[in-house]
């Protein structure tokens, strides 16, 4: 692992009063989102006693984290202002587009709002692990 990649640490923010489906399916959908951007983050082939082949699930941890839509609405506005660092990325999970159905409608829909004004549900994070607690701060478990 080099360098880069050790540093690298990787949050999910989840509003903690949505229903449970729709928790874990924020979580589940930004994952998939840092884990596109950031293919280091998981599938390694391995292998079993029997050599079935597998892929894992993540080489990192990924806390999930609660956090409030106003806080949500923040963490949005600090990551995205300027230049992100080297490897960072941003996934949001804007509560609009659990009555979108095609990314293509989800993408058309994006051009024309402002994430720092909508309520969102989640966010994903990964980047340099300093960058990364510098938007997370004192953020606790989602449990």
């Amino acid at each position: 692992m080099s360098k880069t990649e050790e540093s690298l640490r990787v949050s999910v923010l989840v509003r903690p009063d949505l229903p449970l489906g729709a928790v874990v399916n924020t979580a589940a959908v930004v994952s998939v989102g840092l884990a596109a951007h950031v293919p280091a983050l998981a599938g390694t082939v391995l292998r079993d006693s029997a050599d079935r082949m597998v892929l894992g699930c993540s080489e990192y941890p990924v806390p999930i984290l609660q956090a409030d839509s106003a806080t949500l609405q923040a963490v949005i506005a600090k990551a995205c202002q300027g230049d992100m660092p080297d490897g960072a990325a941003v996934v949001p999970f804007p509560a609009f587009a659990r009555r979108i159905h095609t990314f293509a409608d989800y993408q058309q829909e994006l051009t024309g709002r402002d994430l720092t004004s909508e309520e969102l549900d989640g966010v994903g994070l990964v980047g340099p692990d300093k960058w990364v607690r510098s938007l997370t701060g004192a953020l606790k478990l989602l449990r």
